[in-house]
């Protein structure tokens, strides 16, 4: 089984363009089910693999709603807490090329107070983490908390830090706090914009120059040497890099198709990486080291065109494992 732990919320996302109101009425936002652990979660019991979800969600419509969805695509919740605090809310910006900016609504709500848990479920083979649970606290340090000792109990982690700046109000110390995390972490996936901001170099010009490309393959070398298996980065449309500790380098491009946005497309790289891992008795260490080309071209192949069937439509939809059959 594959635990996924964070947060789960709820994305208002702009509705479809309305004619011009005479009293200036704002258009009007759809609530979608999300979060990027959530989407993760989701993503993978499409796929197929065994999933639970380990957060704590509120106790109002909203978080009836997001478990509704956890249900419905196969995702065990005996893990889940409840809390009778509201829902975080996050307010999605969609760019003319699709891609998605968020303002967040989290004070007092349900997920913050997320607490360690005894135990995960006796299958448990793999975790998974990342985005707001490990930024915003009293809940972050419980998330660190399972993270470490899940990781020293032999279990395969996944991290995928999936930067929100504007909740992050100290970045240097969060950044120290990143690396903090590697040694516990088995596989770290990124984008490559938040790979240049935790190397500090958010405000390079040109990040997809030649120039940025060396910055993050750098960095991500030097994370690669404090303790993951293997580093994976994302470049939106141009596809995925695998970095590997022996000095290895695969690329594989994009799938091409019409972005409508570009919501949960991270979140589903998340969940094909290790739905493929599974698929190739990759989920250690020791297996992961043993990949060759081959290996990770498909790993990486499947995660592709997992993200492009997301992208190609509205809001967190990721996609069934029958529409990725070959």
């Amino acid at each position: 089984m594959i635990v996924v732990a964070g947060e789960a919320l709820i994305d208002l996302v702009p509705g479809p363009p309305q004619a011009p109101s005479q009293d200036g009425q704002l258009p009007p936002l759809l609530p979608r089910r999300g979060g990027g652990p959530y989407n993760t979660a989701i993503a993978l019991g499409r796929l197929g693999s065994p999933t639970a979800f380990c957060s704590r969600i509120s106790t109002d419509a909203f978080g009836e709603a997001l478990l509704r969805g956890l249900r419905d695509a196969g995702v065990d919740t005996s893990p889940v807490q409840r809390g009778g605090e509201p829902t975080t809310l996050a307010v999605a910006d969609i760019s003319p090329d699709g891609s998605a900016g968020y303002g967040f609504y989290a004070d007092g709500t349900a997920d913050r107070l997320f607490a360690l848990p005894p135990a995960l479920p006796d299958a448990t083979r793999a975790l998974s983490l990342g985005t707001c649970s490990l930024v915003l606290e009293p809940g972050a340090g419980a998330y660190e908390a399972l993270l470490r000792r899940e990781a020293r109990r032999g279990v395969f982690t996944a991290l995928d830090p999936n930067i929100r700046p504007g909740l992050i109000p100290d970045p240097d110390a969060y950044r120290a706090r990143f690396r903090s995390w590697l040694p516990d972490v088995a596989l770290l996936k990124l984008s490559e914009e938040d790979a240049l901001w935790l190397a500090g170099a958010a405000d390079d010009p040109a990040p997809a120059s030649a120039s940025g490309t060396e910055v993050v393959t750098a960095a991500a070398r030097e994370w690669l040497a404090a303790g993951p298996a293997a580093v994976v980065i994302t470049r939106g449309g141009d596809g995925l890099t695998v970095l590997t500790p022996d000095g290895g380098e695969l690329s594989v491009p994009g799938e091409r198709v019409t972005v409508v946005d570009t919501i949960g497309a991270g979140d589903t790289v998340n969940a094909a990486l290790l739905h493929r891992l599974d698929a190739h008795h990759a989920l250690s260490r020791t297996a992961v080291a043993a990949l060759g080309p081959g290996d990770w071209q498909d790993i990486l192949g499947f995660a592709a065109r997992a993200a492009a069937l997301t992208c190609s439509r509205a809001g967190a939809e990721p996609p069934f494992a029958t529409e990725l059959a070959t």
